[in-house]
């Protein structure tokens, strides 16, 4: 199986950021392979009975990562600021984040904070134009300072 060519895996990418702007997380999943790779390096929820990462697969660990944000965050949205792809399928992208949150996410309470962090998001596209990996990279501390949540080990 060979890789998408770098204008195709770019629209794909461009288009996955047009369903996220859209807050429309069936549509993100769709443009995505049954298997695909999801790691969100900074992302560590605390639930009832585990800690989930953000690391593992699209459709499982991803679609509950982007509709807890968007939960969590109503007028979620981004921003791309430069979108490089090469002919292997490979896609860089330089977005911002922003959203002012409204419900809690994850163990941040909601104190009607906004945000605004950039990422970095790393996507491989393959030969079927369907995004096979999403890595994202932002600043974690930044995060959490911005809504208000300040930790002392």
């Amino acid at each position: 199986m060979g890789n998408a060519n770098g204008t195709q895996a770019g629209t794909i990418v461009t288009e996955f950021f047009d369903a996220y702007r859209a807050q429309d997380v069936e549509r993100m999943v769709d443009l995505c392979s049954d298997n695909a790779d999801f790691h969100y390096i900074p992302i560590e929820g605390w639930g009832r009975q585990r800690v989930i990462y953000g690391d593992g697969k699209v459709r499982t660990i991803g679609k509950t990562v982007w509709t807890q944000l968007i939960d969590s965050f109503p007028d979620l949205t981004n921003e791309i600021h430069k979108v490089t792809s090469d002919k292997e399928g490979n896609v860089a992208v330089e977005c911002t984040l922003a959203g002012t949150q409204k419900k809690p996410f994850g163990s941040i309470a909601p104190m009607g904070k906004h945000f605004a962090v950039p990422h970095v998001f790393l996507f491989k596209v393959d030969s079927d134009g369907l995004i096979d990996e999403i890595s994202a990279y932002w600043d974690g501390a930044d995060f959490y300072r911005q809504l208000g949540r300040l930790e002392v080990d």
